[in-house]
């Protein structure tokens, strides 16, 4: 096993998908000639070419667009934004042209592209640069929505987007970039729809994703201290969603709580919510909590979005009430 840095894994990713398959190529601003503006790409200019890693305008939706063209006609591309936020300029072309064309030609069309960049907040960005949208592509058919929190994870799951016949939304954090874990020297993938135990428990679980499951983590250790065993599943894949592995862990703990960096209106975590009053009401001691973050624009005040953001003594705090402590 290797210690790689997370924007390492994705490069790697992309690079060994791109040697093994001709037609699959990489575009986005600042992807080429800067390495990346998180340099998640260094170096693949230099092995790839200009016709494999190309640098495009600030214009999301006409790159998105040529993106969605060049899948119709063969090709598979991976579409960079800068953030997710700057999608939304492109949010036409990804939810009425590549979630839906497969259907709308009756499977002649598969849509093999992936959307990829950064999610949620990362500091003091503002309002505008600080959404997590997963649960605005999940919502959509024929999108995948991929949110990875560990660089092995990263790795293996963007290997298998980049393979998938959707179109896959693949959300990464600028905040973890830098982050550095064990990776395998050979080949390997993770299949998307599979969510992952981070840690086992027996009292309660708690359900997240992305760069937010760390504070889930350091709650857990909290707990531990006075006797609380939490379990820590960790989605990877918001949509499709491995409902089974939440229903089950649901079924030994008999509590659930759900840790989310979004808003809590029709979040992934009322979708799970939802879920799990149907297929195992009878099991739960308590009643569901959520944790989002607040129902408003992300602030810019460092003192405001400290309270905005959920934390680790928010998941204390729900633990503490699921199990009656």
């Amino acid at each position: 096993m290797r210690t790689i840095q997370f924007r390492e894994a994705i490069c790697e990713a992309m690079s060994e998908e791109m040697r093994r398959d001709e037609t699959i190529y990489l575009m986005g601003e600042e992807v080429a000639e800067y390495n990346g503006a998180y340099k998640a790409s260094k170096g693949m200019l230099d092995e790839f070419g200009p016709k494999r890693v190309i640098d495009t305008p600030i214009a999301e939706l006409g790159f998105a667009g040529i993106a969605v063209g060049s899948t119709m006609n063969g090709c598979r591309p991976i579409v960079e934004y800068m953030t997710f936020n700057f999608a939304l300029v492109g949010i036409d072309q990804i939810i009425n042209n590549a979630a839906k064309m497969r259907q709308m030609s009756a499977g002649q069309f598969p849509m093999p592209m992936v959307f990829r960049g950064p999610t949620a907040s990362a500091g003091q960005l503002g309002a505008t640069h600080s959404q997590a949208f997963e649960n605005w592509f999940a919502n959509t058919p024929g999108l995948k929505v991929v949110v990875p929190s560990t660089v092995y994870d990263a790795k293996g799951l963007l290997k298998a987007a980049i393979r998938d016949n959707d179109p896959v939304i693949f959300m990464e954090s600028e905040q973890m970039y830098g982050d550095k874990g064990e990776v395998p020297e050979g080949e390997y993938t993770i299949p998307l729809g599979v969510a992952d135990i981070k840690r086992e428990g027996t009292d309660v679980t708690i359900v997240s994703f992305g760069k937010i499951i760390k504070e889930a983590f350091i709650a857990a250790d909290e707990l531990a201290k006075e006797g609380i065993s939490c379990e820590i599943i960790d989605l990877r894949t918001v949509r499709p969603m491995d409902y089974d592995a939440i229903i089950t862990s649901v079924k030994k703990t008999n509590r659930l709580v759900v840790l989310e960096e979004a808003w809590p209106f029709a979040s992934v975590a009322s979708e799970i919510t939802y879920m799990v009053q149907e297929r195992a009401f009878d099991y739960l001691d308590a009643p569901i909590q959520r944790i989002t973050t607040a129902d408003t624009p992300a602030p810019y005040s460092p003192t405001l979005l400290k309270e905005w953001l959920p934390n680790a003594a928010d998941v204390v705090k729900a633990v503490k009430k699921v199990t009656y402590k």
